[in-house]
């Protein structure tokens, strides 16, 4: 059985991992918006809902950038500042996409600030790995 699990996470090991660290820049992504919504900053205000949005991304990227490149992609370039801004400029294209759909689910909507941010989030993590397979990361 224990074999079995192993030769499974080996055969889709950069996915398993990918869904592992996208799971926990979620939550970095998830407590600092959070935290900030509960404590400074109003969602009901569109102003302060994307300045939420904005710095809640940028500490998931931050987070997100080393652990992608060690644990996920095993990146070996040794141009880390074309590879980090190659990530980030494809994390601002994702960031774009959640501001728009998170003024679309709350500000137009009128969907709970905390629901919506979760479903973007599903969303999100799925782009991210796309861009990040495809412009990032690539061998």
């Amino acid at each position: 059985m224990i074999e079995q699990i192993k030769e499974l996470y080996f055969r889709h090991k950069e996915v398993i991992n990918y869904l592992i660290v996208g799971g926990m820049t979620t939550l970095v992504s998830l407590l600092t918006y959070y935290g900030l919504v509960l404590t400074v900053l109003d969602p009901e205000n569109p102003v302060q809902l994307q300045a939420a949005t904005v710095i809640s991304w940028i500490a998931a990227v931050s987070f997100a950038y080393v652990t992608n490149r060690k644990f996920v992609f095993e990146s070996k370039r040794t141009d880390i500042k074309k590879e980090a801004a190659s990530f980030v400029a494809a994390r601002i294209g994702t960031l774009l996409m959640e501001m728009a759909l998170m003024f679309l689910m709350v500000s137009v909507m009128h969907i709970n600030d905390k629901i919506a941010k979760l479903v973007v989030q599903v969303l999100i993590i799925i782009a991210n790995y796309v861009l990040s397979k495809l412009f990032v990361f690539r061998s």
